[in-house]
């Protein structure tokens, strides 16, 4: 798949999730399998750009290329500003979210809420294309409302517009995240656009990846909440749709291995303070599922310290790895909850 200039090495994409794809996330699913990953959402907010969240989240250093930085906000200008300021950070992609469906970025006419107002769209696609040398992506939703989706016509205002490739989350803002992703309407506008388009929504095994891209046409996939604490399922989807063959699931002290990588990544990027409660929710989503996590958990989540939630996540896994060092992850659990 191409967006501009960069030929994507394969055909899996990391989704943009807000407090989750910071850059250790998409450095290890890009080493994982991936063959491209979007940040975490940057307010457009020029007032916010100097705190700690938001410098962090435009952090990009020795991330692997195209480095993409998906942007956040309602006014055109102030829209095109920030992509200016973060192409001059080091983004060589930038993205538009018109699709997230939090109340509260709803409630500032931002993310999915944008859908309800196509000049509105019109005019951010264009001002932003026309701000920077480098290409623009969008991500979107059916629409705002179910019976009123509207995708075909903002499909068409963003290739209209300059727009490189258009990611597509098969549900409504009204859907949320309940129900089925729908994807009728993703294989619609693949059909409609020349520009690449990438299927998103409820895509959680390489049977369900390859069906999606059967249905739709899409040119690639994108995967969000199924990569949580399985940031290998890149490289598992990857394989399949490569051979039709699945790889074995990696072992307990393999997991072991990521997540111990991940973590040390994790708390050099946050500190001390943040990293360790950062850090609470990729452990609980990496052990979901294993033989006594439960009461690992909630011993976990009352640490206080990386050092000591550190030394809780080795003993865990290696009284784990003893019980069934033989047993392949799936075999010693039930599937992790995507």
């Amino acid at each position: 798949m191409q967006i501009g200039p960069y030929t994507l090495r394969n055909k899996l994409i990391v989704a943009p999730m807000a407090g989750v794809t910071d850059r250790p996330f998409r450095m290890l699913c890009k080493r994982l399998g991936a063959g491209h990953a979007v940040s975490e959402m940057i307010t457009a907010n020029a007032m916010l750009y100097g705190t700690a969240k938001t410098r962090r989240r435009a952090n990009f250093d020795g991330e692997l290329a195209p480095v993409a930085v998906q942007i956040a906000g309602s006014d055109p200008a102030q829209l095109a500003e920030a992509a200016r300021h973060n192409v001059a950070a080091g983004a060589q992609i930038i993205d538009i979210n018109m699709g997230c469906p939090a109340k509260k970025v709803c409630n500032v006419l931002a993310g999915s809420a944008l859908l309800k107002d196509e000049d509105r769209v019109k005019r951010i696609l264009e001002a932003v294309v026309g701000a920077v040398d480098v290409p623009v992506t969008l991500k979107t939703r059916l629409g705002y409302a179910n019976g009123e989706e509207n995708v075909l016509r903002v499909a068409r205002i963003a290739e209209d517009a300059g727009i490189a490739a258009l990611a597509l989350h098969g549900r409504t803002r009204e859907d949320m995240y309940k129900g089925q992703a729908r994807y009728g309407l993703i294989g619609e506008v693949k059909r409609l656009l020349k520009i690449p388009v990438v299927a998103n929504g409820d895509i959680d095994s390489p049977e369900k990846a390859r069906a999606v891209l059967a249905e739709t046409g899409a040119d690639a996939v994108m995967i969000g909440r199924a990569a949580q604490g399985r940031p290998w399922i890149f490289r598992e989807i990857g394989h399949f749709l490569a051979t039709g063959q699945h790889l074995p699931p990696p072992r307990v002290d393999e997991v072991h291995a990521i997540l111990i990588e991940h973590l040390d990544d994790h708390y050099r990027f946050h500190g001390e303070y943040s990293g360790c409660r950062i850090a609470r929710k990729h452990i609980a989503w990496y052990t979901s599922g294993l033989r006594g996590a439960n009461e690992f958990r909630q011993r976990m989540y009352a640490l206080d310290s990386t050092a000591e939630q550190l030394a809780a996540v080795h003993e865990y896994f290696s009284r784990l790895g003893r019980e069934s060092e033989r047993l392949s992850y799936q075999d010693d659990v039930a599937a992790i909850a995507a």
